[in-house]
């Protein structure tokens, strides 16, 4: 998951407990439009859907280019874009290629990572770590 660093609490504790009121979805708009984000999420997604194109929403890909693509289709990744998130869905077999490239274009667009599936460390663009304690 990535994030706007400044909405992100500062404490490891206080950032789960926000991270699972994130992910309860209940903000009021669908979670498929990189239109409800924050700027540099927005361009963050607008990079990475040219690698990791999302499964639904207005830049999927047709169904016609994905029978016809095959990596295009392992490559298709579930989005879930928030207010000040978005948690990305991949295929585990691409898990690698999509941490690095996540973290590098994290970086770039000044937003904050969370490794949920790693080692559940949070990272914010300055380089301060949050760990599990």
């Amino acid at each position: 998951m990535v994030f706007e660093k400044s909405k992100a609490p500062s404490t490891y504790e206080d950032f789960i407990e926000w991270f699972y009121k994130q992910t309860q979805w209940s903000e009021e708009h669908d979670y498929m439009s990189s239109s409800v984000t924050t700027p540099s999420l927005r361009s963050w997604f607008m990079e990475m859907k040219d690698v990791f194109p999302p499964m639904n929403g207005e830049y999927s890909p047709n169904d016609d280019l994905i029978e016809a693509d095959e990596i295009l289709e392992e490559h298709l990744t579930d989005y879930g874009i928030g207010n000040n998130v978005i948690y990305m869905a991949f295929a585990w077999s691409l898990a690698e290629e999509a941490y690095n490239l996540v973290t590098q274009l994290a970086i770039k667009h000044a937003v904050g990572f969370f490794d949920v599936s790693g080692n559940e460390e949070v990272i914010f663009p300055d380089g301060t770590k949050l760990s599990k304690p």
